[in-house]
């Protein structure tokens, strides 16, 4: 007992804290801002770092000097302006993003994925409700944030169609979709991203070096299960616990799926 009056204490000790940060938009400008007053200082002292890289004229490896540039000054100022552009177009992997967007909007826009999920946990045993609805929330990454939009409120009715208080099934669908944030069976949209930011590294050292998507596919795999395990022990054990009793006065249950919707599904199958 007194451990878990420790641990509620512990828990709550982070909840406050987290409820003070601004808006994540504010610390995007606050880290922005950081940056060019970093910039400034270290431009002040003449900070400088030495590593080895390829040059691609001579192309050979040799050790290349960077020096920071005072984003402060005019030329800084004029330089964040004029290169927001290329900043973006330049980007190795925005291709194969947009590729990927392309796939996973139509999936959402015509109503697949939320009919999925519907349908996955329409068939699932009571007992695994819990373990069910963090490891839908893990695999829902692979169509980015849709996850938040659609996991959420469908855990909490899930939880309250099984007798279960709402706010817990709502939990454990947020901790699925943030808490595995990048772990899949699959491979996912985030994927091509990191694999071409790693590929932009690489080539410092190696121009002919490609990072794939899959090179950290199992990891995510064993990374899917654990963080489902312990989603699970944590939303029975913790997080269900500590909340107040819930009086069941509505008759809220998860949607049912249409013949149409049904007959969707089935095609879709077909066609993959």
């Amino acid at each position: 007992m007194a451990d878990k009056q420790k641990n509620f204490r512990f828990l709550n000790l982070i909840e406050r804290a987290g409820n003070r940060l601004p808006d994540p938009s504010f610390l995007f400008i606050f880290l922005t801002l950081l940056t060019i007053i970093a910039s400034a200082i270290a431009a002040y002292f003449n900070l400088s770092v030495s590593y080895e890289g390829f040059n691609e004229e001579a192309g050979t490896i040799e050790t290349i000097t960077a020096s920071v540039n005072n984003l402060l000054s005019v030329e800084g100022f004029q330089y964040m302006v004029t290169n927001i552009i290329d900043n973006f177009t330049g980007f190795f992997p925005l291709g194969t993003v947009f590729t990927v967007i392309i796939g996973v909007s139509v999936t959402e826009g015509t109503g697949m994925l939320s009919v999925l999920l519907k349908r996955i946990v329409s068939k699932t045993p009571k007992a695994l409700i819990s373990g069910m609805v963090v490891f839908l929330g893990i695999l829902s990454n692979i169509a980015s944030s849709t996850g938040y939009i659609v996991l959420l409120p469908l855990g909490a009715i899930i939880f309250l169609a099984s007798k279960r208080h709402p706010v817990a099934g709502l939990a454990a669908a947020y901790a699925g979709v943030s808490g595995g944030w990048t772990a899949n069976l699959l491979i996912g949209s985030n994927d091509p991203l990191y694999a071409g930011i790693s590929t932009q590294a690489a080539n410092i050292l190696d121009p002919n070096y490609t990072v794939q998507p899959t090179g950290n596919w199992f990891f995510m795999i064993i990374s899917t299960i654990m963080i489902t395990l312990i989603g699970t022990y944590i939303t029975d054990k913790i997080v269900e616990p500590k909340l107040s009793t819930y009086s069941f006065t509505s008759s809220e249950t998860v949607e049912t799926i249409t013949d149409d919707e049904r007959r969707g599904l089935r095609f879709a199958g077909i066609t993959f």
